[in-house]
């Protein structure tokens, strides 16, 4: 055998080995009883657009799509929703206290405003998570007249 022919055999085993290392990736639950669409205080289509665009890495409603069981893309996958949910989880919001909602209400104002959300490697492999401006402007309002509401609690 030749070189390359040696080099593309220890590739492949090196591809197929690593598909033995466990991936690790976040759990899914679709009950989630504190959850941010349970919470009063969002309309349907934001609603919808949110589940679109944000739940998959920031709830514990993950759809995980095939190539997150294989490594090393897996591995990323794992990191990214360990990474969003620990920054956000629309699934535990009921846990948040007041002050942390404003702030997290905030942070998607200017997130999804500034279009640094949903990310552009995620829009890429999720092109439905593409937001529009007529979208993107829904979510900013709805996040400014749900920092109103929770105000008025506070």
């Amino acid at each position: 055998m030749k070189a390359w022919q040696y080099t593309g055999l220890a590739i492949a085993l090196i591809f197929l080995g690593v598909q033995f290392v466990p991936n690790d990736l976040p759990e899914v639950s679709q009950d989630n009883p504190g959850d941010l669409l349970g919470s009063g205080i969002v309309d349907g289509e934001v609603a919808d657009l949110l589940q679109t665009a944000c739940y998959n890495c920031h709830s514990n409603a993950t759809k995980y799509p095939w190539y997150s069981q294989v490594a090393p893309v897996s591995w990323l996958v794992a990191k990214d929703v360990k990474m969003a949910r620990e920054e956000v989880n629309f699934s535990t919001w009921a846990e948040y206290e007041l002050m942390d909602q404003l702030a997290i209400l905030d942070d998607i104002y200017s997130n999804v405003e500034e279009k640094h959300m949903p990310l552009p490697i995620y829009i890429t492999m999720h092109a439905e998570a593409d937001l529009d401006d007529v979208q993107r402007q829904k979510i900013v309002d709805w996040a400014e007249a749900a920092m109103d509401i929770i105000a008025e609690e506070y």
